[in-house]
């Protein structure tokens, strides 16, 4: 199979994995804080990768270690966090919307930072795609009066995080394989979130139906949303460009509608024709 067939096989692989990652974080939320929940995700996350590719942790250069532990920051730790606050606020379509801003961030970013270059198609990719994205959002206020969408801003700070986490692998990882990468991300960030759940005081609740039920979410959150996706998407990260990587924030919202539908939010029309308008744009900034 040849790189073009491969990148939107995986492309359309990880839409569906991250487009169900927001209703399980919703349900997550039910018998876990947002605290507690982003380090129940990485923990089961870590101990997933670390079994699977801790023989590749030598394949890291004693040099590539800031990188490391940059792109586990930027790419795991701090999103992990902001999401689960953000959802106690706004619903988990409303989250997996703002998760489009992604591609505008890495575009901006790796023009002005990092010194990559884009072609003009992909820069109307983007402005389109973000149209999109608009239209889906302010189509779904007047529908959620009951959201604050302040907490819409820690979505926008979770997209930065991960248009810089794309662009530095990009720059300073191309060598290392994404399993070593995403393995060497996890080991960084086992330490932390266990001191954080210990802050949180995990260990001494009591564990209720309700606890036990959301942890066997986030457990599939942590493992495949979290572990198995970032390898595959560092993959795609390698035989693509950034924006196209990020591409994936624009599927993403039509496959959490479809699960934000059967847990009972609400789909207006002029959303439908924002998830069209992001598919244009997926279309056009993927395009050489």
């Amino acid at each position: 199979m040849n790189v073009k067939h491969t990148k939107w096989i995986i492309l359309i692989v990880l839409s569906l994995i991250w487009g169900s990652s927001f209703i399980l974080i919703k349900k997550g939320l039910v018998g876990l804080s947002p605290y507690q929940l982003g380090a129940v995700r990485i923990i089961f996350a870590a101990i997933f990768l670390i079994a699977i590719g801790f023989k590749t942790l030598p394949n890291i250069p004693v040099g590539k270690w800031k990188f490391i532990a940059l792109t586990s920051l930027f790419g795991t730790f701090i999103p992990a966090f902001l999401f689960a606050i953000a959802e106690t606020k706004i619903s988990s379509t409303i989250g997996a919307v703002l998760n489009s801003l992604t591609p505008v961030n890495s575009l901006l970013l790796g023009i002005f930072i990092f010194k990559l270059d884009y072609m003009r198609r992909q820069v109307f990719g983007v402005i389109i795609g973000l149209l999109g994205c608009l239209l889906l959002i302010f189509s779904g206020t007047a529908d959620h009066m009951d959201q604050n969408y302040y907490y819409a801003f820690l979505v926008l700070i979770a997209t930065i995080c991960y248009a810089t986490n794309v662009n530095l692998i990009k720059k300073y990882l191309p060598d290392l394989t994404p399993l070593t990468i995403t393995t060497g991300n996890f080991v960084v960030q086992l330490i932390p979130a266990i001191i954080i759940l210990v802050w949180t005081g995990f260990f001494e609740m009591s564990f209720t139906p309700d606890v036990k039920l959301s942890l066997s979410y986030i457990l599939i959150l942590g493992v495949i949303g979290t572990g198995v996706a970032n390898i595959i998407f560092y993959r795609l990260i390698h035989i693509s460009s950034p924006v196209f990587a990020t591409s994936v924030t624009y599927l993403i919202p039509i496959v959490a509608f479809f699960w934000g539908m059967l847990d009972g939010e609400s789909l207006a029309p002029l959303q439908i024709l924002g998830a069209f308008v992001i598919l244009v744009g997926v279309y056009l900034s993927s395009r050489k």
